[in-house]
């Protein structure tokens, strides 16, 4: 993607989370013990969720994708985080702001819309478990994680292609700790009211459709839970989507309220975008390895042969 440079500003100045340079300290080590967590966490879930036979289903086929998801999100992001904390010039070159852009919105789209095709994949299991190999084949579930990675592809093609027409000629100051697309908007000195609705044309559609796929699912999903007479009946599909239904209730409910409320550099913008851009990926590794009991049996296993 060709990125051509119509501003006077060639940098951007990040102001991050803290000017207190012994605050940005104790940051610094705890967002680096975060991200370690994170990189460990689903490094270690996408290799024995690959190198397991037992795991190799559409379910664990979707989480490992989930973790590589989370495991390339937190990385766009967090490690210009802890170099800013460190460094006295806190700065990035547009190119590059616009560059960090483009992979957010792919993983952070991505991972939305994956969320949404695990939620049908336990909609296809509970509601219709003789139907599943028919709803959910090796095609098939294939399709729909290749179909997400490409949808976020063109959403976020799109989006960074009108940014890189802006022109940022005054102001250059994100008062935030990463580059998010409606964090440079106000920066612009030339008309973005294109790029505004361009974003909402595809964020709006995109969040609905996925977080609507989501609660119809559930519907089904409780009311089949509901029906079953036996109390072990209900306790495995419960676990089973409870794990899910945790990563779903974090990522969305920041990603959200960061993406639809005014962009401001306030404290509480702040928080919603550690929750959902540096928190929620070690999460996920964390709730899907410590509640799954196929994937802490298929650790064990691969201890034992390790030991």
């Amino acid at each position: 993607m060709a990125l051509k440079d119509h501003s006077a500003i060639t940098e951007f100045i990040l102001l991050g989370l803290s000017s207190d340079p012994n605050i940005q300290a104790l940051l610094f080590l705890l967002f680096l013990g975060i991200y370690l967590l994170t990189f460990m966490g689903n490094l270690i879930m996408l290799l024995v969720i690959r190198t397991d036979s037992y795991l190799h289903t559409p379910m664990y086929f979707f989480l490992s994708h989930l973790s590589f998801l989370d495991l390339c999100f937190s990385s766009v992001s967090v490690p210009k985080m802890l170099e800013n904390l460190l460094s006295q010039k806190k700065t990035i070159f547009v190119r590059c702001c616009l560059i960090q852009i483009f992979f957010v919105l792919i993983t952070g789209g991505t991972e939305g819309l994956l969320l949404s095709v695990m939620a049908y994949d336990h909609y296809a299991a509970i509601c219709y478990p003789l139907l599943y190999g028919q709803m959910m084949s090796k095609q098939r579930y294939v399709q729909l994680v290749w179909g997400s990675w490409g949808l976020s592809f063109l959403d976020a093609f799109i989006n960074v292609l009108l940014a890189v027409k802006m022109d940022f000629c005054d102001t250059c100051i994100i008062p935030h700790y990463s580059c998010e697309l409606p964090s440079i908007f106000p920066l612009s000195c030339s008309d973005v009211s294109t790029n505004f609705i361009v974003m909402l044309c595809s964020f709006i559609p995109h969040g609905l459709i996925t977080s609507l796929s989501i609660f119809f699912s559930y519907i089904c999903i409780i009311s089949t839970i509901l029906s079953i007479s036996s109390t072990s009946g209900r306790s495995k599909p419960f676990s089973t989507c409870s794990s899910h239904l945790t990563a779903v209730i974090f990522f969305y409910g920041s990603a959200f309220l960061r993406y639809f409320m005014p962009t401001s550099g306030s404290p509480l913008e702040l928080i919603f975008s550690v929750q959902y851009g540096v928190i929620t990926p070690m999460l996920n590794s964390l709730i899907y390895s410590m509640k799954n009991k196929e994937v802490k049996a298929a650790v064990r296993r691969k201890l034992r042969k390790i030991l």
